[in-house]
């Protein structure tokens, strides 16, 4: 490969689900031209990158981006669009598959979320969820619904959170997923002071520390904040504008490593934000740091009553 120069037209012609193998990726499951992978940009257990076989593109739900091998290399390596051309170029003794497109007539039509049902969280096992991720029924159902959908000719029942284009974000027991389009929401209280969540279990965790947890009130404000509940971290920086016309900007982002990056990056934007992922430092996230919390008061109840 050292031998030819590689154009953006040569690297869209390499076959993306081949050359994800070559790195080392495998498919986790395969719905028709959808192969879906264990995301290659972050640490996770539950495949939410999707590769198209017949267009030969990607798109990462998790953080709401895609595009073709050329946006992959960039976004994998960390380098520009020359620099991957150049270390395509430079991989000797890999082959690379050609992708080649199935006539237009043989296509099939891509899956799509067909919601049936939308209602209050009723269902036993969604209740239960809730109950395992420390989230009071009474909360859940002020912000979220009970949604049955198709997909794949399969009914799901799962508990969904709305953004603001009309699309959901779907969690249960067994299922993590969303529906387009894809968007942050918006909940509009407070003109002056807004906290900002990367998911809805965080948001959701939060109201239920402004109802009833006494020992961090303090740290919380005094009256409901707006809020943006991003769905994807994708959508900071898109709504970066919305953001700053707020006066004071709180970011309870997960702290991990993506979440971190972006906090640093609003951090170097404006003195208006405020990073109060301090709170649930030691913790992935918010809700962790909720259901942790549950789990050391249970144990130590447990202990008083036997005497220990």
């Amino acid at each position: 490969m050292s031998s030819r120069h590689i154009s953006c037209r040569d690297a869209k012609e390499i076959d993306l689900i081949h050359y994800l193998q070559k790195l080392g990726y495998k498919a986790s499951k395969i719905r028709g031209w959808d192969y879906w992978f264990l995301s290659p940009f972050r640490n996770e257990t539950t495949a939410s990158f999707k590769v198209n076989r017949n267009k030969n593109v990607w798109f990462d739900f998790g953080e709401g981006i895609g595009g073709t091998i050329i946006d992959f290399g960039i976004r994998y390596y960390c380098c520009s669009v020359k620099e991957f051309l150049y270390k395509l170029e430079q991989e000797d003794g890999i082959s690379f598959s050609f992708h080649k497109p199935i006539p237009e007539q043989s296509e099939v039509e891509p899956a799509r979320i067909m919601i049936t049902d939308c209602r209050q969280i009723a269902d036993p096992a969604l209740r239960q969820y809730l109950h395992q991720r420390n989230i009071p029924l009474i909360i859940a159902n002020r912000f979220c619904s009970e949604i049955e959908f198709e997909l794949y000719g399969k009914k799901r029942l799962t508990i969904g959170f709305k953004n603001d284009q009309g699309g959901y974000e779907f969690r249960s027991a067994d299922f993590k997923g969303s529906s387009s389009p894809k968007s942050a929401t918006w909940i509009k209280n407070d003109p002056e002071n807004l906290s900002v969540f990367e998911g809805f279990f965080d948001f959701l965790s939060f109201q239920m520390q402004i109802l009833f947890d006494k020992e961090l009130i303090h740290a919380l404000p005094k009256k409901q904040d707006s809020y943006i509940i991003l769905n994807s971290l994708v959508f900071l920086k898109r709504n970066r504008e919305l953001m700053e016309q707020h006066q004071s900007i709180h970011l309870y982002l997960d702290r991990d490593e993506a979440g971190l990056k972006a906090t640093q990056q609003a951090l170097d934007w404006s003195e208006k934000y405020v990073d109060k992922s301090h709170l649930y430092h030691g913790n992935k996230d918010l809700n962790e740091y909720q259901i942790e919390r549950r789990e050391d008061e249970l144990k130590q109840s447990r202990s008083y009553r036997h005497g220990i």
